[in-house]
């Protein structure tokens, strides 16, 4: 029905729509990405990868296998954690402290957090009777640290520590160091040189029997370490 207004409008008032009826709208849900803890049950499957080392303490070689779960698998947030650890040898001398070592160390990685730690703390372990370089001229002080220098490997593969990678130039450097050195020196009968010169000696960073001297200044082939700067 429709009403002509015929006074003059003086003031106005707007009402309200009722939304008594209407139904709330739910917020998205926010999905935070699943963190290592310690209640994460195993799944069926791991993703492993085993380590062969043949320490010249051992009489048979050790395979170190060690599981990764992947955590918020297809989202931004994926992860390749480590989760459990196993070392398997024919060798029953060292047995009861390596099943030791790896049940620590799986607690370790299934309670999750930082745990590079590790690495630092196996390769600090010396043997009394002293160390051993194994192939290629690297030290190692003891069985227990060996064991350390494959989980760094393993952390470095997954992307938990970040690998200190040489420049071309630098390499190209140590290169031509090496070989004018080797065109200098008489060779010595050293098997504990293993991939450098005979007359290389060891390095304090890394460990490694690569360390030579030219010109006066002492120059590491394996990580570019220099007393010269």
């Amino acid at each position: 029905m429709t009403v002509k207004i015929t006074n003059k409008i003086v003031g106005y008032r707007v009402k309200k729509a009722d939304t008594s009826n209407e139904q709330p709208v739910a917020a998205a849900p926010v999905s935070t990405p699943v963190q290592m803890n310690e209640y994460i049950e195993r799944p069926d499957f791991l993703l492993g990868t085993t380590y062969k080392i043949k320490p010249p303490v051992a009489e048979h070689a050790m395979y170190i296998t060690i599981n990764d779960i992947l955590l918020n698998e297809d989202t931004d947030h994926e992860s390749r954690q480590p989760y459990e650890v196993f070392i398997n040898s024919k060798s029953m001398e060292h047995f009861q402290w390596v099943i030791a070592l790896t049940r620590v160390i799986s607690a370790v990685f299934r309670k999750g957090g930082d745990v590079t730690f590790l690495v630092e703390e196996l390769r600090s372990v010396y043997d009394p009777n002293g160390g051993y370089f194994k192939k290629g001229g690297v030290f190692m002080p003891s069985l227990v640290a060996e064991i350390g220098a494959v989980i760094e490997k393993h952390l470095k593969a997954i992307g938990l520590i970040e690998s200190e990678e040489m420049s071309d130039v630098t390499r190209r450097i140590l290169a031509e160091k090496r070989a004018e050195f080797e065109a200098n020196k008489t060779p010595v009968n050293d098997e504990s040189a293993g991939d450098y010169p005979p007359n290389a000696t060891l390095c304090g960073k890394c460990s490694t029997k690569s360390v030579i001297v030219m010109d006066g200044c002492a120059t590491c082939l394996a990580c570019g370490d220099s007393k010269c700067g």
